[in-house]
């Protein structure tokens, strides 16, 4: 009698570029929200994404100048007529107001992708979010999450390789000019002329109208020249010894005055 052995089952073979995909997120919820195809907003700590269809179609956090801030900064767009587009959430009033096709689109994009850097930062919460309707911006550009993961880690590698240090990302900045200074660059020497030891990273984005990321960029950059540093924190002072207390001090009189006895 011939045995038969029936070959082994073969195993699943994952598809390579949705693994490697898989491998690089940086928030499994984000990754589901994209495959559901969802549309709503995802709050996190640092920022909020919003989704139409599972893609990413507008970002905003606190630590990046907003799409209103590029626009109206160097003068595309007024400020009152921002407000009439966005109060009537009509993408259209936005070219009506002059803001071209093309410079709507690359605004959006780079305003999208800064402040889904922050947004997208290792959290001390979980994220949360609820299904809605789409952003009235929603049209502009989408992008695809795995898109938006892969560029925010790419930024992260890119400051790690420039400048180790982050305090210099979240910290009030000072200049810390070498004997011999080296020459910068004009975008540069933009942001170094207003470090003085109040501005953040993020206010000197907002006063020059850039996104927040290139100024991180700049700051780590001249970090590594020597020119700035986080400021420190104010030191901490010692308590105060037993020695100011009168009553205690007088204690100690009396107890000297008995040994002596």
């Amino acid at each position: 009698m011939t045995v038969v052995t029936p070959p082994p089952p073969q195993l699943p073979v994952r598809d390579r570029q949705t693994a490697h995909q898989r491998a690089g997120g940086v928030s499994p919820m984000l990754t589901r929200l994209a495959d559901e195809r969802a549309t709503g907003v995802l709050d996190r700590e640092h920022g909020t994404l919003h989704l139409a269809e599972g893609r990413v179609v507008h970002a905003e956090s606190p630590l990046a100048p907003g799409l209103d801030e590029l626009l109206t900064a160097h003068g595309i767009l007024g400020t009152e007529a921002w407000r009439d587009a966005e109060d009537s959430a009509d993408e259209g009033r936005l070219l009506r107001h002059g803001v071209t096709p093309g410079a709507l689109e690359l605004a959006q994009v780079s305003a999208l992708y800064d402040a889904a850097y922050f947004a997208l930062a290792p959290s001390s919460t979980p994220g949360r979010f609820g299904y809605g309707t789409a952003h009235w911006l929603a049209s502009v550009h989408p992008v695809p999450v795995v898109a938006v993961e892969r560029e925010t880690l790419r930024r992260r590698a890119l400051l790690l390789r420039l400048w180790p240090d982050p305090a210099t990302d979240s910290a009030p900045l000072i200049r810390a000019d070498p004997v011999a200074a080296p020459a910068v660059p004009p975008r540069q020497a933009a942001v170094l002329a207003r470090v003085d030891g109040v501005r953040r990273a993020t206010d000197i984005a907002r006063e020059l109208g850039r996104p927040a990321f290139h100024t991180l960029v700049h700051i780590r950059r001249l970090a590594a020249a020597g020119l700035v540093a986080p400021q420190p924190p104010p030191a901490v002072e010692d308590p105060p010894s037993d020695t100011a207390d009168p009553y205690v001090a007088l204690l100690k009189r009396v107890r000297d005055a008995l040994e002596a006895l």
